[in-house]
């Protein structure tokens, strides 16, 4: 196996992480609840959010920012649901909306990661990763196209960044510039399927949302948080 579990989770549907000095930040798809949790899993604190079908979280310039599908399969519909795709930017103590714009594709979200003051965030279509500028107007300042489906968790490292692709349950490293290959980790078939991805000392931490059993095309049947060990 590449993929060993470490934690017990917080919540159900483990799908974003986010590693900070704080802890780790775990963006639960079905309550839309982040848990912020220790290296051993114990809680530590609980945010509420706006957000709806949470799926990416990142942290950056202060605030917690949420990836956000706009309308959730898995609790009851609430009046801050908006039907639409959104990156929320929020209150880092609270969860309180801040302020919120649309994905750059105006469809679903799945990915997004903070990068030195900027967001990088995931796209279907065309399917591409995108990086916005936050202080000007969340323009888009670059992305680059991608070939496999289902991008989903995001991972900045020093020459590249790690992108999930959950259906075929692979990890791969992209050139920023030029969207090129430039490494790729292939699950074993036994492996769970990362959904959630972030980076703490080197290594890269995953989690499987497994929606609620309900993806039997990419589900171990419980979800999971751990360390990819290629």
């Amino acid at each position: 196996m590449k993929a060993i579990k470490q934690i017990n989770p917080p919540c159900e549907m483990p799908n974003g992480l986010q590693w900070t000095d704080e802890g780790l930040f775990v963006m639960d798809q079905k309550t839309d609840n982040v848990y912020v949790v220790n290296e051993t899993g114990e809680i530590l604190r609980v945010i509420y959010t706006p957000t709806a079908n949470g799926s990416g979280i990142t942290v950056g310039g202060g605030f917690l920012w949420t990836a956000s599908n706009g309308e959730s399969a898995s609790r009851p519909k609430r009046s801050t649901d908006t039907g639409l795709g959104y990156v929320y930017k929020l209150d880092l103590q609270t969860g309180e909306a801040i302020d919120r714009f649309r994905t750059p594709d105006g469809g679903g979200i799945h990915g997004i990661e903070w990068d030195d003051g900027k967001i990088w965030i995931t796209a279907f279509n065309p399917l591409a990763i995108f990086l916005v500028d936050p202080s000007d107007k969340y323009t888009i300042v670059h992305k680059f196209r991608v070939q496999l489906p289902r991008l989903h968790g995001l991972a900045r490292v020093q020459d590249g960044i790690w992108c999930a692709h959950t259906t075929d349950n692979v990890i791969v490293k992209y050139d920023i510039d030029t969207g090129a290959e430039k490494d790729r980790i292939t699950l074993d078939p036994d492996d769970a399927y990362v959904h959630g991805l972030s980076i703490k000392d080197g290594e890269l931490w995953y989690g499987d949302a497994n929606f609620g059993g309900k993806h039997n095309t990419a589900t171990t049947g419980q979800p999971e948080i751990g360390k990819i060990v290629a």
